[in-house]
């Protein structure tokens, strides 16, 4: 992609009206544009790394014996009131319409009851479960205070996978094995290292559930790390001696480090709570009906995205890993000799890479530097006057700032 191309571009100055660093970054850089609060368009480049990010989920889920689908965001008022999650007393964060007949309508921040009810036409046999259908969709939640940037929008990015299984027992073989995949999500995209698997509060649905903690100071939420190596730790909402107790833990509250930190996912066991709602039953071997027993499992990939952003930034900009990066390099010609930057550029798409290619030709080195280090792109690759003569090329590593000199014959071997 030729940077002349590119219809969105940097600005020069962080937006007045955003706190959050991961907003300001990304709207700075040209990744996004906000709309009004808690709503943004993701441009090409903010859509390139969401993409990214949902691919690499989408391939762990797929993995896991997960089946992706597709649901409408328009809600059916009459499936949500069996489960009396309609009424705004029980969910404070609705989105409503109403059609032109005046039947009112939801628009989407879970999809439990739905699936449900579809559920309802695929799901009567023993012999048809276990399943684990998933997907990644546009959700909507009025949010009182819209903040954080992309990490707590009104309408946002999540992926959202339900398990449907027999019993309870097969139900947590699954729900154990997506602590692992969980995880693996986290580690492919550089955030393993600061990512916690937390005991937390199960809600209305379990006693406990696990919620994915990554430690950062922009976040909302606070954990007490009990274990390092294991990568362990308890929400503050949920921290008593009772679950020390239930979890065979004998901690002093007083003295475990406690931290900042952003909830990137969520698994939560449902038991029989929405199959008895909406009466999904399968019958079993020995041909009596039974409720199947569901789980949940959230990722929010906007929020995610959010997250890798505060984490991986500096004073010059965004620092993007490697798997999320929107490109592969980034090209920026200092040369009046256009040929000898389009040679290379043409080379390197041919040989697999993706590039972002700064072919300004009205654009000071100065400012060619800048938004390569602004957008993030993790190699940089600068053709200049003097190089050229003697057919070299600088690479540099934008978290490092390191700067080599190799020949043009040996960087498609290097990269």
């Amino acid at each position: 992609m030729r940077i002349t191309k590119l219809f969105s571009k940097t600005r020069k100055d962080s937006p007045k009206d955003e706190t959050s660093k991961n907003a300001q970054l990304l709207i700075k850089s040209g990744y996004i544009h906000k709309e009004l609060a808690g709503v943004y368009t993701y441009l090409p480049l903010g859509l390139r790394v969401i993409n990214k990010i949902s691919n690499i989920i989408r391939e762990e889920m797929d993995n896991a014996g997960g089946q992706e689908i597709l649901m409408t965001v328009l809600q059916d008022k009459n499936i949500w009131e069996k489960s009396k999650r309609w009424d705004d007393n029980a969910v404070d964060d609705w989105f409503k319409t109403r059609l032109k007949n005046n039947t009112e309508l939801g628009l989407g921040f879970t999809h439990e009851e739905p699936l449900v009810n579809l559920m309802k036409n695929h799901i009567n046999s023993y012999k048809d479960l276990p399943i684990y259908p998933y997907q990644i969709q546009t959700k909507f939640r009025n949010e009182l205070r819209a903040k954080s940037g992309i990490m707590r929008g009104r309408e946002f990015l999540m992926k959202d996978m339900y398990s449907f299984s027999k019993n309870k027992e097969e139900h947590n073989l699954f729900y154990e094995k997506m602590k692992e995949v969980y995880m693996s999500i986290f580690n492919q995209l550089g955030l393993g290292d600061k990512t916690y698997t937390t005991i937390s509060s199960g809600g209305s649905f379990s006693k406990y559930s696990y919620e994915f903690q990554t430690v950062s100071d922009a976040g909302e939420d606070i954990i007490y790390i009990i274990d390092q190596e294991k990568k362990l730790a308890i929400n503050e909402d949920d921290f008593n001696e009772e679950t020390l107790k239930d979890f065979g833990l004998n901690l002093n509250k007083e003295t475990l480090r406690s931290e900042k930190s952003i909830e990137v996912g969520d698994i939560y066991s449902l038991g029989y709570r929405y199959s008895k709602a909406l009466n999904l039953k399968y019958t079993n071997e020995k041909g009596l009906d039974e409720f199947v027993y569901m789980g949940c499992y959230g990722i929010g990939i906007s929020r995610l995205m959010g997250a890798i952003v505060e984490l991986n930034s500096d004073d010059k900009g965004l620092v993007w890993p490697r798997e999320v990066s929107p490109f592969d390099i980034h090209l920026i010609s200092l040369s009046k000799t256009e040929n000898y930057a389009n040679k290379i550029y043409d080379e390197l798409v041919k040989r697999g890479f993706s590039v972002l290619f700064d072919d300004r030709q009205d654009t000071t080195t100065g400012v060619k530097f800048n938004d390569a280090d602004l957008i993030g792109i993790p190699k940089q690759i600068i053709i200049g006057e003097k190089r050229i003569k003697n057919n070299e090329v600088e690479i540099k590593d934008r978290k490092t700032q390191e700067i080599k000199i190799i020949s043009v014959d040996s960087l498609y071997d290097l990269l």
